[in-house]
């Protein structure tokens, strides 16, 4: 009977010890993809950008150039080059030649990378989930969407 007040008693300050301190309102994914979508729609049509499309799972594209050869998938090694931007156009990463297994990255591209094939290119608008969701860094406030221009240019299926 010791033994089980001994194992409660240590629960119960593992919780207190695990609680979290009231920061404000909790975080909510569901209504934080509402106002990242209404911040996407309004930026489409204050920048007339054509031709976007909103998949599914939740990502908003533009493809520039399809490409051609056979379809990437999901866990696929690949080549890029690529610029990242917020929506107020800041740049906080870019390269000529980035290598990386698609598995590996935030789920933005993870979905949207796919839609292209090598030589192809696309705009990629991701509301924050899809990003780095409530987690900031150096670069990138928290809850942030983001934009990046990718072009594929080489990859290896897995």
């Amino acid at each position: 009977m010791k033994k089980v007040f001994l194992l409660g008693g240590l629960f119960l300050l593992m919780l207190a010890a695990c609680s979290k301190k009231d920061d404000g309102p909790a975080y909510d994914p569901i209504a934080q993809y509402d106002a990242d979508s209404a911040k996407i729609v309004a930026y489409i049509a204050a920048n007339n950008i054509p031709n976007v499309q909103h998949e599914p799972r939740g990502i908003f594209y533009q493809i520039v150039t399809k490409g051609t050869g056979d379809s990437v998938n999901p866990a696929a090694n690949v080549w890029v080059s690529y610029k990242g931007q917020l929506l107020d156009k800041t740049v906080f990463d870019s390269s000529d030649s980035a290598r990386f297994d698609l598995n590996r990255v935030i789920s933005g591209w993870t979905i949207g990378i796919p839609k292209i094939r090598k030589g192809g290119e696309i705009n990629l608008i991701l509301p924050s989930i899809y990003a780095y969701g409530p987690s900031a860094s150096a670069k990138i406030p928290a809850n942030s969407v983001l934009l990046f221009n990718v072009k594929l240019k080489d990859y290896v299926n897995k």
